[in-house]
């Protein structure tokens, strides 16, 4: 059976963008568990041993028809300075799989790099863990297709932070930053400049 797996970002005490998280779990019920109820996260976190004190935690939840497991991990933002070009045949997905065999393979091909940038059919997608956003000042774009629709790109896509865009690889070079963002890193905290050195 499919398991999925939800991160949600638990900091100074509160749960950010829970009611993306909750869609994406409805999202999830609908498609691969259409005759159960879907899971209630402010119920289930409310019920949970929350860390004691301020900072930043990992809260993650893995999960098929039932809740298999919740544990908080305490979180510092990666060092990520450069990224490795790889080509990719996986399925972008709404839904967030437990199951990250491609994306580990993928990974293990970054060399000397600190990750991966995901290509496919010739256009940019995500980061192994992150989705991105290219450009510089007021306007980023993001790729139309990503690997994964995150919670925090649907929040900004909301927000008119970002713009969707395709954005083929040989383009790259037309863009002078990018930033890269998920439900723990926040848009800005992890942003470079685009480098012969640093995307390649």
């Amino acid at each position: 059976m499919y398991q999925f797996l939800e991160t949600i970002q638990f900091a100074q005490g509160k749960y950010l963008n829970l009611e993306g998280h909750q869609a994406r779990v409805n999202r999830t019920f609908q498609q691969f568990f259409p005759d159960v109820a879907s899971l209630l996260l402010e119920e289930i976190l409310s019920a949970s041993e929350i860390p004691v004190g301020y900072g930043t935690y990992k809260c993650r939840l893995v999960y098929d028809k039932q809740l298999r497991q919740v544990e908080y991990l305490p979180y510092a933002l990666p060092a990520i300075r450069s990224l490795r070009l790889v080509d990719t045949c996986v399925e972008p997905s709404c839904y967030k799989h437990a199951d990250r065999t491609e994306y580990n393979r993928a990974f293990a091909l970054r060399e000397e790099c600190d990750d991966v940038l995901l290509i496919r059919n010739g256009l940019l997608t995500d980061t192994s863990y992150c989705n991105i956003a290219l450009g510089e000042g007021t306007t980023w774009f993001t790729p139309m297709t990503p690997m994964l629709y995150g919670t925090r790109r649907g929040e900004l896509l909301c927000q008119k932070v970002i713009v969707e865009r395709d954005i083929f690889v040989q383009e790259i070079v037309c863009y002078p930053k990018i930033r890269l963002f998920n439900a723990m890193i926040g848009f800005g905290d992890l942003e470079f400049e685009i480098t012969p050195e640093t995307v390649r």
